[in-house]
């Protein structure tokens, strides 16, 4: 190989799509149980943190688009997890709200994942603190990516 820094285990990006796709299938097993996928548990998230928003917030927060999260509002309004109503103050807009039953699902959600996850990581010689380091310099890569991003 000409290259090194074209070599896979020389890329940091290589690294975290993995990371990324293990973790998302070791929450797979949990989310079945609650009937739904990894990116309906993100916009649940949301919304338990807080009910009742626009779309492009919902979008905003999961640093998607909207033309992706729409797709994924409507399956989980026919699912009866949320609903999508127009704005009062703008028509324009659709404000996503959760049901009786995507509110139920908080409770379900928090009996099985916390202590799931915590059971599939406990295997990982990592420790508590060495995760809150690896969120806290995630983000900071995150903000320096989006900063990049909004400046191109």
């Amino acid at each position: 190989m000409a290259y090194s820094e074209l070599q896979l285990d020389n890329q940091i990006c290589f690294r975290l799509y993995t990371a990324s796709r293990l973790i998302t299938q070791a929450y797979t097993p949990m989310l079945t149980e609650l009937g739904i996928t990894y990116p309906q548990y993100l916009v649940l998230m949301v919304l338990w943190e807080k009910d009742s928003q626009p779309v492009n917030d919902i979008a905003h927060r999961l640093m998607l688009e909207t033309n992706t999260v729409t797709p994924l509002l409507q399956r989980m309004e026919k699912q009866g997890l949320i609903i999508r109503k127009k704005g009062e103050l703008d028509k324009r807009q659709q404000i996503v709200s959760l049901t009786k039953k995507g509110c139920d699902m908080e409770e379900q959600a928090f009996k099985l994942i916390p202590g799931g996850m915590g059971e599939t990581l406990k295997a990982c010689p990592l420790q508590i603190d060495d995760y809150t380091v690896l969120a806290q310099q995630l983000d900071i890569l995150i903000e320096s990516l989006k900063d990049k991003e909004r400046n191109e």
